[in-house]
């Protein structure tokens, strides 16, 4: 089985990283044999969002210019979601979060998983993701709140949670991302070469990691 590492560029509060999330795991079921060895990395979407976060109204008339406009982005998105089979819960949704907790809730269920070669593919880091997105989007919780991430790292099985949270680590590693010149989300880099932006449909990915594979193979 040919192994493969994507790095996920993403923020949880980025609907089209979960969109993008779906239609990945879709191309990695049209590559048979591929192992995939995911890694999140962390992208603020609003670096300096407070940290109780904002009124989700307020952001997004003070982001799109009005609610109305706001509302038919909403509207777009939750289309495309509908097609992934996720039911975004917009109307629902009170507050914009900080999403910095959750970046370190990821980075410690990640390290986690790399202390235990056994879980590392499918082990607490994708879980949580999954779990924080489900929460915010379809759930209209505050990803932001620290009893809502502690629930979260109780059921994914992530130990240490919060005494072990790694702030300075996961900031560098944000700005380093900064520095790749990477400015959106979701940004999949497959085997550390080839990065790509935007949440592509199942077949364009899919043949990205066929031609990636490709190159593993032949030492390119």
């Amino acid at each position: 089985m040919a192994a493969l590492k994507i790095d996920i560029v993403s923020d949880v509060i980025c609907p089209w990283c979960y969109i993008g999330k779906r239609r990945l795991e879709k191309a990695l079921a049209l590559v048979p044999g591929v192992a995939a060895e995911i890694r999140w990395l962390p992208f603020q979407l609003n670096p300096d969002m407070p940290a109780g976060g904002v009124p989700r109204a307020e952001y997004r008339k003070a982001k799109f210019g009005s609610l109305e406009r706001a509302k038919g982005l909403d509207a777009r998105v939750a289309s495309e979601g509908r097609g992934e089979g996720i039911a975004f819960a917009f109307d629902r949704m009170g507050r914009t979060p900080n999403t910095v907790r959750a970046h370190q809730l990821i980075e410690l269920a990640q390290r986690q998983d790399a202390e235990d070669p056994a879980e590392r593919r499918q082990g607490a880091g994708n879980a949580v993701v999954d779990k924080l997105f489900r929460a915010y989007f379809e759930e209209a919780r505050d990803v932001g709140d620290e009893a809502v991430l502690a629930e979260i790292a109780a059921a994914c099985g992530v130990r240490r949670w919060p005494g072990e949270a790694d702030a300075a680590g996961v900031a560098a590693l944000e700005e380093r991302m900064r520095g790749l010149g990477i400015a959106a989300v979701p940004t999949f880099i497959f085997a550390g070469t080839r990065g790509v932006s935007g949440a592509y449909p199942p077949q364009t990915l899919a043949a990205l990691i066929r031609e990636v594979l490709g190159e593993v193979e032949a030492g390119v």
